[in-house]
């Protein structure tokens, strides 16, 4: 974390002022522009020597083409670390999001992807969800369905309103009068547990059940292959919601074709912004990565700001991926309110 400790006030008023305007404007803030625009009580002279101190110390960039300097990714950290000032929404905002996320049905699938779309829409960024991990669901039903001669569907009803559905090979035609009786058998001995549970526990759980002849070539499926299958259900949603993209290439930062082709790449490949709303570790339920701190070159031009949401014992992360240069007193708001709403919709 960077410490605002080694900048003084005058720097710290400063370099808010510089980011405030970037922000508003995205062209580099000059000494006179700050000076008339913000009341600093210092003289156009004073802030251009104090940008240049913020210089030297990595707060500021110097673009060749200009007077003017723009953040860094530095600044933004110590911006959003101890400087930000972030305002409540307004009710219309609250009142848009509670219409928007709640009129579509109570499906987690549903629900995320109003709330990403609802985001993007209200921040003009790309607002993003990813659906939680299913280890400490609880399976309430089980029901085995067949789709093919050497294939079954086995659906699985959660806690929470979530649906996992998971593909099963078999050897051959299984008898209808075998899968009513293993569907009953797995019902019996799996329902109420959690799916990393019954992935544990399964084999034990199974190996002492009496079936008839029929039966037990497909039981002995479940007992065999039933924590690969069962740990399948418990990995996260396969598909990553996300909301509009249009909307993130409308920034200015997005206008040449080579951030523009980082965006599209970023978009097309779901398991990239998996990874990066995997595990993200925050302060006050908020996580924020910027530009460097993603450790990857291909990330360095986007802002990632996410919140935990909740959906009885399960959790996942919604927010929203944008350049660095973002207003993020709103957007913190924002997607802490959003993922609040959501985990309330989902209790």
């Amino acid at each position: 974390m960077t410490q605002v400790g080694e900048l003084s006030e005058r720097e710290r008023q400063v370099l808010e002022a510089v980011i405030h305007s970037y922000v508003a404007t995205a062209e580099p803030a000059g000494s006179r522009m700050l000076s008339r625009q913000f009341a600093l009580g210092i003289s156009p002279a004073t802030i251009r020597n104090t940008m240049s101190d913020l210089e030297e110390k990595g707060y500021l960039f110097h673009p060749h083409t200009s007077a003017g300097r723009i953040p860094t990714d530095k600044a933004y950290r110590v911006y959003v670390d101890s400087l930000i000032r972030v305002d409540p929404i307004s009710r219309a905002e609250k009142r848009m999001l509670a219409e928007e996320i709640s009129s579509g049905g109570s499906a987690i699938e549903t629900i995320l992807r109003r709330a990403a779309q609802s985001l993007g829409i209200l921040t003009q960024e790309l607002g993003v969800a990813l659906g939680p991990r299913f280890e400490r669901a609880t399976l309430r039903q089980l029901e085995l369905v067949r789709v093919a001669s050497d294939r079954l569907l086995m659906v699985l009803a959660l806690t929470g309103g979530a649906v996992r559905t998971i593909f099963v090979e078999v050897p051959g035609i299984i008898a209808d009068e075998a899968l009513v009786e293993v569907t009953i058998v797995l019902n019996e001995r799996l329902a109420g547990l959690t799916l990393d549970q019954v992935k544990t526990s399964l084999a034990a759980r199974l190996r002492d059940v009496q079936t008839k002849p029929g039966s037990a070539e497909l039981l002995n499926i479940f007992v065999q292959e039933g924590e690969q299958v069962f740990s399948r259900a418990a990995d996260p949603l396969e598909t990553v919601v996300i909301g509009q993209p249009s909307l993130l290439a409308e920034q200015p930062e997005f206008a040449s074709g080579e951030r523009l082709r980082q965006l599209i790449e970023l978009t097309e490949t779901r398991q990239q912004i998996a990874t990066l709303m995997g595990v993200r570790p925050g302060s006050n339920g908020i996580s924020i990565t910027i530009g460097n701190e993603h450790g990857d070159p291909r990330l360095e031009p986007f802002t990632v700001v996410t919140a935990e949401y909740t959906a009885g014992s399960l959790s996942g992360v919604i927010g929203v991926i944008g350049p660095t240069r973002m207003p993020y007193d709103k957007i913190i708001a924002l997607v802490g309110h959003t993922s609040q709403l959501v985990s309330d919709l989902l209790c």
